[in-house]
C-alpha cells in the first residue's frame, strides 16, 4: 500500500459530464496529493447545465462499499455529497464512524441543484439535528443554509458541526463565504476584488468540500483548510469561460 498521500474518500453521486459528484472529487483529490477513493450514492443522467434523472443506489450496497475500503485504506477524511435524505446520512456516517472516530467529515448538502433539480428529501430536514453533531463541517450556499436555519439546525446546545457558507449566490459580498465555528464567524474574502475574471461553474460546491477534505487529511486545521480550498476553488473559476471548468494547482 502506498504511504506517501493520505487516503481521503469521496460518497456522492455520479455525474457523467465529470462536473460534479465523484469525478470532480477525485479530479480535484489528484491534484492536491491526496489518494482519493469513491462510493456511488446515486447515478445521474445530467449534463452541465441540467440534470434529467436520478436512481439512488440501494442503501446497504453503500455501506457494504464504505466498509470495505475503510477495512482495507487508513481514510483520514471524508466528503459526502448527495444523499436521498436524512436516514441516508445518518447510516453513512454512523458506519464511517465506527471504523474511525476521530476522521474529519465534511457534508456538502445538495437540496436542489442550479437547474432547481430536487434531490434531497426536504421533509427529513427536521431530523438532521443529532446526525449534524457527529459531522466536522458543513458547506452549504447561501440559499440552502436559509434553507436549514429555517429548521433551527444551528442553534441546538451542544451542536459541534461547523459550518461555511459558500457566498457565490449572495446578492451583497459576492464570493465572500463566511465560517461558522464555535459561536464565531469569520470572514473568507476572495482572492481577488473584482470577481470578473470569475465564471459559473457546474459542480463548484463538489469541488470546493472535496478540496477542503484533502486539506484536512493533509493536517491542516479547519480554517486553514478553508482558506486553501477556497484559493483552489478560484483558480477553477477562473479556468475557462465554459461551465465545465479545469483543475489544476
Amino acid at each position: 500500500m502506498q504511504t506517501e498521500r493520505p487516503f481521503v474518500m469521496s460518497i456522492a453521486g455520479f455525474d457523467p459530464s465529470g462536473g460534479a459528484g465523484v469525478l470532480a472529487d477525485i479530479k480535484t483529490f489528484e491534484q492536491l496529493d491526496v489518494m482519493g477513493l469513491g462510493v456511488c450514492t446515486a447515478m445521474t443522467v445530467q449534463t452541465e447545465s441540467r440534470c434529467l434523472s436520478i436512481e439512488w443506489r440501494p442503501l446497504d450496497e453503500i455501506i457494504t462499499a464504505i466498509d470495505i475500503l475503510m477495512k482495507d485504506y487508513p481514510v483520514e477524511a471524508v466528503k459526502i455529497g448527495i444523499v436521498k435524505d436524512t436516514l441516508f446520512l445518518e447510516k453513512i456516517v454512523e458506519k464511517i464512524r465506527s471504523h474511525h472516530a476521530e476522521i474529519k467529515i465534511i457534508w456538502d448538502p445538495v437540496l436542489k441543484s442550479t437547474s432547481e433539480f430536487s434531490f434531497f428529501d426536504l421533509e427529513s430536514l427536521p431530523l438532521l439535528t443529532d446526525v449534524l453533531k457527529q459531522i466536522d463541517l458543513i458547506t452549504p450556499n447561501y440559499n440552502e443554509y436559509n434553507v436549514l436555519q429555517q429548521h433551527d439546525l444551528f442553534n441546538t446546545s451542544g451542536n459541534s458541526c461547523a459550518v461555511l457558507v459558500k457566498g457565490g449566490h449572495r446578492n451583497d459580498k459576492t464570493g465572500t463565504d463566511i465560517l461558522i465555528c464555535r459561536g464565531k464567524e469569520i470572514s473568507l474574502e476572495p482572492g481577488q476584488k473584482d470577481s470578473s475574471g470569475f465564471y459559473p461553474k457546474h459542480g463548484s460546491g463538489c469541488v470546493l468540500s472535496s478540496a477542503i477534505t484533502a486539506h484536512l487529511a493533509k493536517g491542516e486545521n479547519l480554517e486553514a483548510a478553508c482558506r486553501k480550498g477556497k484559493l483552489y476553488i478560484e483558480k477553477f473559476l477562473k479556468s475557462n469561460p465554459s461551465l465545465l471548468g479545469f483543475h489544476s494547482t
